[in-house]
Protein backbone atom coordinates (compact mmCIF):
# COMPACT_ATOMS: atom_id res chain seq x y z
CA UNK A 1 0.00 0.00 0.00
CA UNK A 2 1.34 3.16 -0.86
CA UNK A 3 2.44 6.13 1.36
CA UNK A 4 3.21 9.35 0.64
CA UNK A 5 6.03 10.84 2.89
CA UNK A 6 7.09 14.32 4.16
CA UNK A 7 9.55 14.46 0.96
CA UNK A 8 7.68 15.66 -1.63
CA UNK A 9 7.37 13.71 -4.61
CA UNK A 10 8.77 10.56 -2.38
CA UNK A 11 6.49 7.59 -2.34
CA UNK A 12 6.94 4.48 -0.03
CA UNK A 13 5.09 1.64 -1.72
CA UNK A 14 6.54 -1.48 0.91
CA UNK A 15 4.27 -3.06 3.33
CA UNK A 16 5.19 -1.17 6.26
CA UNK A 17 6.21 -3.29 9.46
CA UNK A 18 7.56 -1.77 12.86
CA UNK A 19 10.88 -3.51 12.46
CA UNK A 20 11.20 -1.27 9.55
CA UNK A 21 11.02 1.84 11.42
CA UNK A 22 14.97 1.66 12.37
CA UNK A 23 15.78 1.53 8.95
CA UNK A 24 13.38 3.25 7.11
CA UNK A 25 14.07 6.75 8.43
CA UNK A 26 12.99 9.99 7.32
CA UNK A 27 16.41 10.77 6.91
CA UNK A 28 17.90 7.96 5.62
CA UNK A 29 14.96 8.00 3.29
CA UNK A 30 16.12 11.47 2.02
CA UNK A 31 19.52 10.36 1.66
CA UNK A 32 18.41 7.62 -1.23
CA UNK A 33 16.18 10.27 -2.79
CA UNK A 34 18.66 12.58 -3.08
CA UNK A 35 21.11 10.41 -4.50
CA UNK A 36 18.43 9.04 -7.47
CA UNK A 37 17.79 12.57 -8.03
CA UNK A 38 21.19 13.27 -9.19
CA UNK A 39 22.32 10.12 -10.31
CA UNK A 40 19.36 8.62 -11.73
CA UNK A 41 19.32 10.22 -14.96
CA UNK A 42 22.97 9.37 -15.44
CA UNK A 43 22.35 5.60 -14.64
CA UNK A 44 19.55 5.59 -17.20
CA UNK A 45 21.68 6.80 -20.25
CA UNK A 46 24.37 4.37 -19.35
CA UNK A 47 21.59 1.61 -19.17
CA UNK A 48 20.65 2.93 -23.16
CA UNK A 49 24.06 2.97 -23.98
CA UNK A 50 23.98 -0.55 -22.98
CA UNK A 51 21.20 -1.07 -25.64
CA UNK A 52 23.26 0.57 -28.29
CA UNK A 53 25.93 -1.33 -27.86
CA UNK A 54 24.15 -4.79 -27.96
CA UNK A 55 22.45 -3.80 -31.27
CA UNK A 56 25.75 -3.43 -32.64
CA UNK A 57 26.93 -6.93 -31.40
CA UNK A 58 23.62 -8.51 -32.90
CA UNK A 59 24.92 -7.01 -35.93
CA UNK A 60 28.56 -8.79 -35.65
CA UNK A 61 30.80 -6.32 -34.66
CA UNK A 62 32.87 -7.34 -32.10
CA UNK A 63 34.85 -5.83 -28.91
CA UNK A 64 38.72 -4.79 -28.57
CA UNK A 65 40.69 -2.57 -26.18
CA UNK A 66 39.36 0.79 -26.32
CA UNK A 67 41.30 2.78 -28.57
CA UNK A 68 40.66 6.80 -26.65
CA UNK A 69 41.74 4.99 -23.53
CA UNK A 70 44.63 3.86 -24.82
CA UNK A 71 46.78 6.14 -22.22
CA UNK A 72 45.39 4.74 -19.82
CA UNK A 73 45.89 1.38 -19.88
CA UNK A 74 49.69 2.60 -21.05
CA UNK A 75 50.19 4.75 -17.86
CA UNK A 76 52.41 4.14 -15.06
CA UNK A 77 49.32 4.75 -12.26
CA UNK A 78 48.53 3.30 -9.12
CA UNK A 79 45.16 3.32 -6.63
CA UNK A 80 44.96 4.42 -3.34
CA UNK A 81 47.40 2.38 -0.98
CA UNK A 82 45.18 -0.83 0.59
CA UNK A 83 43.95 -0.30 4.08
CA UNK A 84 44.79 -2.37 6.72
CA UNK A 85 42.08 -4.89 7.79
CA UNK A 86 41.96 -5.64 4.02
CA UNK A 87 45.29 -6.03 3.22
CA UNK A 88 44.68 -10.15 3.55
CA UNK A 89 41.46 -11.35 1.66
CA UNK A 90 42.60 -14.92 0.77
CA UNK A 91 38.93 -16.63 1.74
CA UNK A 92 35.76 -14.75 1.45
CA UNK A 93 32.26 -16.06 1.79
CA UNK A 94 29.04 -14.89 0.00
CA UNK A 95 25.83 -15.01 0.77
CA UNK A 96 22.29 -13.58 1.63
CA UNK A 97 21.76 -10.97 4.55
CA UNK A 98 19.24 -13.38 6.39
CA UNK A 99 20.08 -12.95 10.03
CA UNK A 100 21.39 -16.72 10.94
CA UNK A 101 23.45 -16.35 7.71
CA UNK A 102 25.51 -13.07 8.59
CA UNK A 103 26.06 -14.54 11.95
CA UNK A 104 27.47 -17.63 10.61
CA UNK A 105 29.51 -15.80 7.56
CA UNK A 106 31.19 -13.29 9.87
CA UNK A 107 31.97 -16.43 12.50
CA UNK A 108 33.21 -18.86 9.79
CA UNK A 109 37.19 -18.17 9.51
CA UNK A 110 36.97 -16.19 6.06
CA UNK A 111 38.58 -13.32 6.26
CA UNK A 112 35.76 -11.44 4.53
CA UNK A 113 31.80 -12.05 3.92
CA UNK A 114 30.12 -10.17 1.31
CA UNK A 115 26.52 -9.31 2.27
CA UNK A 116 24.67 -9.96 -1.01
CA UNK A 117 21.72 -7.89 -1.96
CA UNK A 118 22.30 -8.94 -5.34
CA UNK A 119 22.24 -12.67 -7.31
CA UNK A 120 21.40 -14.40 -3.73
CA UNK A 121 18.73 -12.12 -2.41
CA UNK A 122 14.89 -12.21 -4.01
CA UNK A 123 14.40 -8.63 -3.71
CA UNK A 124 10.89 -8.65 -1.65
CA UNK A 125 10.56 -5.65 0.66
CA UNK A 126 10.75 -7.79 3.09
CA UNK A 127 13.77 -9.27 2.44
CA UNK A 128 15.77 -5.69 1.35
CA UNK A 129 14.70 -4.08 4.39
CA UNK A 130 15.19 -7.02 7.08
CA UNK A 131 18.67 -7.46 5.26
CA UNK A 132 19.68 -3.62 5.97
CA UNK A 133 18.50 -4.36 10.00
CA UNK A 134 20.33 -7.52 10.52
CA UNK A 135 23.93 -5.23 8.83
CA UNK A 136 22.92 -2.63 10.80
CA UNK A 137 23.13 -4.74 14.14
CA UNK A 138 25.66 -7.17 12.89
CA UNK A 139 28.36 -3.60 12.62
CA UNK A 140 27.42 -2.40 15.98
CA UNK A 141 27.58 -6.19 16.87
CA UNK A 142 24.34 -6.16 18.51
CA UNK A 143 23.05 -9.20 16.35
CA UNK A 144 21.87 -12.44 17.80
CA UNK A 145 19.37 -14.88 16.91
CA UNK A 146 17.67 -17.84 18.41
CA UNK A 147 16.58 -20.64 16.16
CA UNK A 148 12.95 -21.57 16.76
CA UNK A 149 13.68 -25.23 15.42
CA UNK A 150 16.46 -26.39 17.17
CA UNK A 151 16.44 -23.75 20.18
CA UNK A 152 20.63 -23.23 19.26
CA UNK A 153 21.51 -19.34 19.81
CA UNK A 154 23.51 -17.50 17.40
CA UNK A 155 25.85 -14.46 18.20
CA UNK A 156 29.43 -12.79 17.08
CA UNK A 157 32.68 -14.28 17.78
CA UNK A 158 35.38 -11.96 19.15
CA UNK A 159 36.94 -12.13 16.24
CA UNK A 160 35.13 -11.75 12.37
CA UNK A 161 35.12 -11.47 9.17
CA UNK A 162 35.22 -8.30 7.79
CA UNK A 163 31.85 -6.91 5.87
CA UNK A 164 31.78 -6.04 2.47
CA UNK A 165 27.66 -5.51 0.91
CA UNK A 166 26.75 -6.12 -2.90
CA UNK A 167 24.30 -3.75 -4.03
CA UNK A 168 22.18 -4.85 -6.87
CA UNK A 169 23.33 -4.03 -10.32
CA UNK A 170 22.69 -0.85 -12.23
CA UNK A 171 19.87 -2.31 -14.30
CA UNK A 172 17.67 -2.56 -11.13
CA UNK A 173 15.02 -0.94 -10.26
CA UNK A 174 13.50 -0.68 -6.80
CA UNK A 175 9.56 -0.38 -7.07
CA UNK A 176 8.44 0.04 -3.66
CA UNK A 177 10.05 3.49 -3.88
CA UNK A 178 9.28 5.90 -6.26
CA UNK A 179 10.92 9.10 -6.64
CA UNK A 180 8.69 11.71 -8.83
CA UNK A 181 6.68 8.97 -9.48
CA UNK A 182 9.22 6.59 -10.88
CA UNK A 183 10.97 3.36 -9.49
CA UNK A 184 14.24 4.84 -8.20
CA UNK A 185 17.70 2.52 -8.59
CA UNK A 186 17.88 -0.73 -6.74
CA UNK A 187 21.65 -0.27 -6.77
CA UNK A 188 21.33 3.31 -4.91
CA UNK A 189 19.10 1.96 -2.47
CA UNK A 190 21.05 -1.06 -1.14
CA UNK A 191 24.14 1.31 -0.84
CA UNK A 192 22.57 4.64 0.16
CA UNK A 193 20.85 2.75 2.80
CA UNK A 194 23.73 0.76 3.89
CA UNK A 195 25.90 3.69 3.74
CA UNK A 196 23.97 6.15 5.47
CA UNK A 197 23.22 4.17 8.74
CA UNK A 198 26.52 2.49 8.92
CA UNK A 199 29.35 4.39 7.38
CA UNK A 200 30.14 6.47 10.47
CA UNK A 201 30.24 3.90 12.61
CA UNK A 202 32.19 1.26 10.59
CA UNK A 203 34.76 4.25 10.30
CA UNK A 204 34.43 4.25 14.09
CA UNK A 205 35.05 0.74 15.19
CA UNK A 206 38.64 0.83 12.57
CA UNK A 207 36.75 -0.33 9.52
CA UNK A 208 35.35 1.92 6.17
CA UNK A 209 31.82 0.57 4.49
CA UNK A 210 33.45 -1.78 1.86
CA UNK A 211 31.72 -3.13 -1.53
CA UNK A 212 31.27 -5.21 -4.06
CA UNK A 213 29.86 -3.52 -7.36
CA UNK A 214 28.23 -6.57 -9.67
CA UNK A 215 27.26 -6.31 -13.37
CA UNK A 216 29.43 -3.09 -14.85
CA UNK A 217 29.85 -3.25 -18.24
CA UNK A 218 32.03 -0.07 -18.90
CA UNK A 219 34.25 2.28 -17.04
CA UNK A 220 31.94 4.79 -17.83
CA UNK A 221 29.61 3.07 -15.01
CA UNK A 222 32.37 2.58 -12.75
CA UNK A 223 32.67 6.24 -13.18
CA UNK A 224 28.51 7.15 -12.02
CA UNK A 225 29.79 5.15 -9.25
CA UNK A 226 32.69 7.06 -8.19
CA UNK A 227 30.73 9.96 -8.31
CA UNK A 228 28.08 8.30 -6.42
CA UNK A 229 31.04 7.68 -3.38
CA UNK A 230 32.18 11.34 -3.65
CA UNK A 231 28.91 12.58 -3.14
CA UNK A 232 27.73 10.70 -0.48
CA UNK A 233 31.04 10.92 1.47
CA UNK A 234 30.89 15.12 1.09
CA UNK A 235 27.05 14.66 2.60
CA UNK A 236 28.09 12.54 5.92
CA UNK A 237 31.33 14.54 6.07
CA UNK A 238 33.44 11.66 5.69
CA UNK A 239 37.22 12.21 3.61
CA UNK A 240 37.45 11.06 -0.49
CA UNK A 241 39.06 7.19 -0.17
CA UNK A 242 36.70 5.96 2.86
CA UNK A 243 34.70 3.93 1.03
CA UNK A 244 36.64 1.15 -0.99
CA UNK A 245 34.70 -0.98 -3.91
CA UNK A 246 35.76 -3.79 -5.56
CA UNK A 247 34.53 -4.59 -8.98
CA UNK A 248 33.42 -7.78 -10.22
CA UNK A 249 34.24 -8.69 -13.90
CA UNK A 250 31.36 -10.80 -14.62
CA UNK A 251 30.60 -9.61 -18.22
CA UNK A 252 32.62 -9.52 -21.45
CA UNK A 253 32.42 -5.85 -21.80
CA UNK A 254 34.22 -5.31 -18.23
CA UNK A 255 37.11 -7.49 -19.60
CA UNK A 256 38.38 -5.42 -22.24
CA UNK A 257 38.17 -1.73 -19.97
CA UNK A 258 39.98 -3.22 -16.31
CA UNK A 259 42.39 -0.82 -16.08
CA UNK A 260 40.29 1.92 -17.19
CA UNK A 261 37.39 0.79 -14.22
CA UNK A 262 40.48 0.67 -12.10
CA UNK A 263 40.98 3.92 -13.19
CA UNK A 264 37.87 5.47 -12.54
CA UNK A 265 37.59 4.31 -9.08
CA UNK A 266 41.47 4.78 -8.35
CA UNK A 267 40.59 6.18 -4.92
CA UNK A 268 37.93 4.17 -3.92
CA UNK A 269 39.31 0.68 -5.60
CA UNK A 270 39.82 -2.70 -3.38
CA UNK A 271 40.21 -4.20 -6.69
CA UNK A 272 38.94 -6.08 -9.04
CA UNK A 273 37.13 -10.45 -9.01
CA UNK A 274 36.75 -12.83 -11.20
CA UNK A 275 32.87 -13.51 -11.68
CA UNK A 276 33.32 -16.46 -13.39
CA UNK A 277 29.53 -17.51 -13.78
CA UNK A 278 28.03 -14.23 -14.60
CA UNK A 279 30.74 -13.53 -17.40
CA UNK A 280 29.95 -17.24 -18.82
CA UNK A 281 26.52 -16.14 -18.73
CA UNK A 282 27.29 -12.34 -20.52
CA UNK A 283 29.55 -13.56 -22.76
CA UNK A 284 26.85 -15.89 -24.50
CA UNK A 285 24.27 -13.15 -23.96
CA UNK A 286 26.51 -10.64 -25.93
CA UNK A 287 27.14 -13.15 -28.92
CA UNK A 288 23.66 -14.83 -28.60
CA UNK A 289 22.89 -13.62 -32.42
CA UNK A 290 26.41 -15.26 -33.43
CA UNK A 291 25.82 -18.71 -34.94
CA UNK A 292 29.84 -19.06 -34.33
CA UNK A 293 29.12 -18.22 -30.56
CA UNK A 294 27.42 -21.26 -29.31
CA UNK A 295 28.33 -22.75 -26.52
CA UNK A 296 28.41 -26.59 -25.35
CA UNK A 297 27.19 -27.82 -21.94
CA UNK A 298 27.86 -25.31 -19.39
CA UNK A 299 29.29 -28.46 -17.36
CA UNK A 300 32.19 -28.62 -20.05
CA UNK A 301 32.89 -24.84 -19.84
CA UNK A 302 35.00 -24.84 -16.59
CA UNK A 303 37.69 -22.16 -15.56
CA UNK A 304 40.15 -23.88 -17.94
CA UNK A 305 38.58 -23.12 -20.78
CA UNK A 306 40.66 -20.47 -22.93
CA UNK A 307 38.61 -17.42 -22.85
CA UNK A 308 38.03 -17.95 -19.27
CA UNK A 309 42.05 -18.59 -18.40
CA UNK A 310 42.60 -15.62 -20.39
CA UNK A 311 40.56 -13.33 -18.65
CA UNK A 312 41.71 -14.75 -15.52
CA UNK A 313 45.25 -14.26 -16.10
CA UNK A 314 44.96 -10.61 -17.34
CA UNK A 315 42.69 -9.47 -14.21
CA UNK A 316 45.57 -10.97 -12.07
CA UNK A 317 48.08 -8.84 -14.31
CA UNK A 318 45.95 -5.51 -14.39
CA UNK A 319 45.06 -5.39 -10.67
CA UNK A 320 48.69 -6.34 -9.70
CA UNK A 321 50.58 -3.33 -12.11
CA UNK A 322 47.97 -1.32 -10.48
CA UNK A 323 48.85 -2.51 -6.66
CA UNK A 324 45.37 -3.76 -5.69
CA UNK A 325 43.84 -6.93 -5.11
CA UNK A 326 42.95 -9.73 -7.79
CA UNK A 327 40.03 -12.11 -6.33
CA UNK A 328 39.70 -15.32 -7.26
CA UNK A 329 36.29 -16.80 -8.16
CA UNK A 330 33.33 -18.56 -6.75
CA UNK A 331 33.58 -22.51 -5.34
CA UNK A 332 29.82 -23.42 -5.20
CA UNK A 333 30.56 -27.05 -3.90
CA UNK A 334 28.49 -27.74 -0.66
CA UNK A 335 29.67 -30.91 1.56
CA UNK A 336 28.28 -33.41 0.99
CA UNK A 337 27.62 -35.21 4.45
CA UNK A 338 25.99 -38.72 4.00
CA UNK A 339 28.07 -39.54 0.76
CA UNK A 340 31.76 -39.45 1.80
CA UNK A 341 33.39 -41.07 -1.80
CA UNK A 342 30.96 -38.25 -3.84
CA UNK A 343 31.79 -35.69 -0.95
CA UNK A 344 36.00 -36.42 -1.03
CA UNK A 345 35.20 -35.89 -5.10
CA UNK A 346 33.61 -32.75 -4.99
CA UNK A 347 36.09 -31.33 -2.40
CA UNK A 348 39.55 -32.28 -4.83
CA UNK A 349 37.75 -30.42 -7.57
CA UNK A 350 37.76 -27.62 -4.83
CA UNK A 351 41.12 -28.37 -3.79
CA UNK A 352 42.04 -28.09 -7.70
CA UNK A 353 40.50 -25.04 -8.07
CA UNK A 354 41.83 -22.86 -5.26
CA UNK A 355 45.36 -24.57 -6.24
CA UNK A 356 45.14 -22.75 -10.06
CA UNK A 357 44.01 -19.79 -7.94
CA UNK A 358 46.68 -19.32 -5.69
CA UNK A 359 49.16 -20.56 -8.31
CA UNK A 360 48.42 -18.64 -10.88
CA UNK A 361 48.83 -14.92 -8.57
CA UNK A 362 45.23 -14.54 -7.18
CA UNK A 363 45.24 -12.77 -4.12
CA UNK A 364 42.01 -14.74 -2.59
CA UNK A 365 39.16 -16.77 -3.27
CA UNK A 366 35.29 -16.88 -2.60
CA UNK A 367 33.40 -20.02 -1.31
CA UNK A 368 29.73 -20.20 -0.99
CA UNK A 369 30.02 -22.78 2.27
CA UNK A 370 31.36 -22.61 5.78
CA UNK A 371 32.68 -25.82 5.18
CA UNK A 372 35.33 -24.77 2.35
CA UNK A 373 36.64 -22.20 4.39
CA UNK A 374 39.57 -24.36 6.23
CA UNK A 375 39.95 -26.11 2.34
CA UNK A 376 40.49 -23.10 0.77
CA UNK A 377 42.59 -21.44 3.47
CA UNK A 378 44.84 -24.43 3.70
CA UNK A 379 45.90 -23.94 -0.23
CA UNK A 380 46.13 -20.08 0.06
CA UNK A 381 48.05 -20.62 3.67
CA UNK A 382 50.92 -22.87 1.76
CA UNK A 383 51.06 -21.03 -1.60
CA UNK A 384 50.52 -18.00 0.08
CA UNK A 385 52.33 -17.37 2.84
CA UNK A 386 52.20 -13.62 2.70
CA UNK A 387 49.13 -11.37 3.04
CA UNK A 388 48.92 -10.95 -0.88
CA UNK A 389 50.60 -11.63 -4.06
CA UNK A 390 50.29 -7.76 -5.41
CA UNK A 391 54.48 -8.80 -6.06
CA UNK A 392 53.49 -10.97 -8.93
CA UNK A 393 53.15 -8.74 -11.70
CA UNK A 394 53.09 -11.62 -14.14
CA UNK A 395 54.57 -9.63 -16.69
CA UNK A 396 54.67 -13.06 -18.73
CA UNK A 397 51.28 -12.97 -19.64
CA UNK A 398 50.06 -11.48 -22.53
CA UNK A 399 46.25 -11.51 -23.63
CA UNK A 400 44.52 -10.01 -26.95
CA UNK A 401 41.49 -9.55 -27.93
CA UNK A 402 41.18 -12.55 -29.75
CA UNK A 403 42.03 -14.53 -26.63
CA UNK A 404 39.16 -13.09 -25.09
CA UNK A 405 36.68 -14.26 -27.04
CA UNK A 406 37.39 -17.72 -28.23
CA UNK A 407 34.60 -19.91 -27.88
CA UNK A 408 34.89 -23.16 -25.88
CA UNK A 409 34.27 -26.50 -27.90
CA UNK A 410 32.72 -29.09 -26.87
CA UNK A 411 29.29 -31.45 -27.49
CA UNK A 412 25.74 -30.72 -26.38
CA UNK A 413 24.00 -33.35 -24.28
CA UNK A 414 20.39 -34.79 -23.67
CA UNK A 415 21.79 -34.59 -20.06
CA UNK A 416 23.59 -31.03 -20.50
CA UNK A 417 19.98 -29.55 -21.53
CA UNK A 418 17.56 -31.49 -18.73
CA UNK A 419 20.37 -30.29 -16.48
CA UNK A 420 19.45 -26.51 -17.71
CA UNK A 421 16.02 -26.75 -17.22
CA UNK A 422 15.94 -28.55 -14.36
CA UNK A 423 18.31 -26.30 -12.42
CA UNK A 424 16.82 -22.97 -13.95
CA UNK A 425 13.01 -23.96 -12.92
CA UNK A 426 14.61 -25.04 -9.50
CA UNK A 427 16.09 -22.20 -9.06
CA UNK A 428 13.16 -19.67 -10.22
CA UNK A 429 10.42 -21.86 -8.35
CA UNK A 430 12.84 -20.55 -4.84
CA UNK A 431 13.48 -17.56 -5.80
CA UNK A 432 9.67 -16.56 -6.41
CA UNK A 433 9.58 -17.49 -2.65
CA UNK A 434 11.66 -15.13 -1.23
CA UNK A 435 15.04 -17.20 -1.51
CA UNK A 436 17.65 -16.33 -3.63
CA UNK A 437 20.69 -18.48 -2.66
CA UNK A 438 19.52 -22.22 -2.69
CA UNK A 439 21.09 -25.86 -2.48
CA UNK A 440 20.18 -27.71 -5.58
CA UNK A 441 22.72 -30.81 -6.01
CA UNK A 442 25.48 -30.23 -3.96
CA UNK A 443 25.67 -26.78 -5.14
CA UNK A 444 24.92 -23.61 -3.67
CA UNK A 445 23.15 -21.58 -6.70
CA UNK A 446 22.66 -18.16 -7.40
CA UNK A 447 20.61 -16.25 -10.02
CA UNK A 448 24.22 -16.47 -12.42
CA UNK A 449 23.28 -20.25 -12.72
CA UNK A 450 20.03 -19.82 -13.44
CA UNK A 451 20.92 -16.97 -16.15
CA UNK A 452 23.58 -19.41 -18.00
CA UNK A 453 20.59 -22.47 -18.05
CA UNK A 454 17.99 -20.18 -19.75
CA UNK A 455 20.45 -18.48 -21.71
CA UNK A 456 21.86 -21.61 -23.16
CA UNK A 457 18.86 -22.92 -24.11
CA UNK A 458 17.96 -19.52 -26.03
CA UNK A 459 20.57 -19.55 -27.93
CA UNK A 460 20.97 -23.38 -29.01
CA UNK A 461 16.77 -22.66 -30.17
CA UNK A 462 17.91 -19.77 -32.09
CA UNK A 463 20.56 -21.28 -34.17
CA UNK A 464 19.49 -24.75 -34.20
CA UNK A 465 21.78 -26.28 -32.60
CA UNK A 466 22.44 -30.35 -32.43
CA UNK A 467 22.46 -32.60 -29.65
CA UNK A 468 25.67 -35.31 -29.87
CA UNK A 469 22.91 -37.55 -30.73
CA UNK A 470 21.96 -35.85 -33.77
CA UNK A 471 18.56 -33.96 -32.91
CA UNK A 472 17.76 -30.20 -33.59
CA UNK A 473 17.06 -28.27 -30.47
CA UNK A 474 13.86 -26.37 -31.14
CA UNK A 475 10.95 -25.21 -29.30
CA UNK A 476 8.90 -28.69 -29.69
CA UNK A 477 11.94 -30.73 -28.04
CA UNK A 478 12.85 -28.23 -24.91
CA UNK A 479 9.28 -27.98 -24.12
CA UNK A 480 8.66 -31.61 -24.58
CA UNK A 481 12.13 -32.31 -22.10
CA UNK A 482 10.78 -28.94 -19.80
CA UNK A 483 7.40 -30.88 -19.36
CA UNK A 484 8.89 -34.13 -17.80
CA UNK A 485 11.36 -31.99 -15.98
CA UNK A 486 8.39 -29.96 -14.38
CA UNK A 487 6.71 -33.40 -13.91
CA UNK A 488 10.07 -34.42 -11.67
CA UNK A 489 10.16 -31.54 -10.20
CA UNK A 490 6.24 -31.75 -9.04
CA UNK A 491 6.43 -35.14 -7.61
CA UNK A 492 8.74 -34.73 -5.05
CA UNK A 493 7.53 -31.11 -3.86
CA UNK A 494 6.39 -29.27 -0.80
CA UNK A 495 2.93 -27.07 -0.27
CA UNK A 496 3.56 -23.47 -1.44
CA UNK A 497 6.03 -24.78 -4.11
CA UNK A 498 5.69 -22.83 -6.58
CA UNK A 499 7.40 -25.08 -10.15
CA UNK A 500 4.49 -24.05 -12.85
CA UNK A 501 4.74 -20.45 -12.21
CA UNK A 502 8.51 -21.21 -12.77
CA UNK A 503 8.29 -23.30 -15.91
CA UNK A 504 6.39 -20.90 -17.31
CA UNK A 505 8.32 -17.76 -17.20
CA UNK A 506 11.38 -20.48 -17.92
CA UNK A 507 9.22 -21.10 -20.73
CA UNK A 508 8.70 -17.57 -21.68
CA UNK A 509 12.83 -16.97 -21.69
CA UNK A 510 13.62 -19.65 -23.83
CA UNK A 511 11.17 -18.99 -26.29
CA UNK A 512 11.16 -15.41 -26.58
CA UNK A 513 11.60 -13.66 -30.19
CA UNK A 514 14.27 -11.57 -29.16
CA UNK A 515 16.93 -12.21 -26.11
CA UNK A 516 15.54 -11.31 -22.31
CA UNK A 517 18.36 -9.49 -20.95
CA UNK A 518 17.86 -10.45 -17.18
CA UNK A 519 15.47 -13.29 -15.67
CA UNK A 520 15.44 -11.26 -12.67
CA UNK A 521 13.93 -8.37 -14.22
CA UNK A 522 10.43 -10.57 -15.62
CA UNK A 523 10.92 -12.16 -12.03
CA UNK A 524 10.77 -9.32 -10.27
CA UNK A 525 7.46 -8.02 -11.60
CA UNK A 526 5.82 -10.95 -10.44
CA UNK A 527 6.89 -10.66 -6.81
CA UNK A 528 6.56 -6.80 -6.85
CA UNK A 529 2.87 -7.46 -8.25
CA UNK A 530 2.07 -10.05 -5.86
CA UNK A 531 3.23 -7.98 -3.11
CA UNK A 532 0.89 -4.88 -4.43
Amino acid sequence: MAKTTDLAGVVLRGAPRPSHDEVLTAEAIAFVAELERKFGLERRRLLARRGDIQRRLDAGWKPDFLPETKAIRDGDWRVAPIPRDIMDRRIEITGPTDRKMVINALNCGANVYMADFEDATTPSWDNLIEGQANLCDAVRRMIAFDDPETGRHYALNNKTAVLFVRPRGWHLPEKHLLIDGEPMSGALFDFGLFFFHNAEELVARGTAPYFYLPKIESHLEARLWNEVFLYAQEKLGLPKGTIRATVLIETIMAAFEMDEILWELRDHSAGLNCGRWDYIYSFIKKFAEDPACVMPDRAQVTMTSHFLRSYSLLLIKTCHRREIHAMGGMAAQIPIRDDPPANEAAMQKVRSDKLREAGDGHDGTWVAHPGLVAIAKEIFDREMPQPNQIARKRQDVHVSATQLLVVPEGAITEAGLRQNLNVGIGYIEAWLRGIGCVPLYHLMEDAATAEISRAQIWQWIRHGAKLEDGRTIDAALCGAILDEELATLRAGAHDGARYEDAASLFRGLIEAPSFPEFLTLPAYEIITAEGA
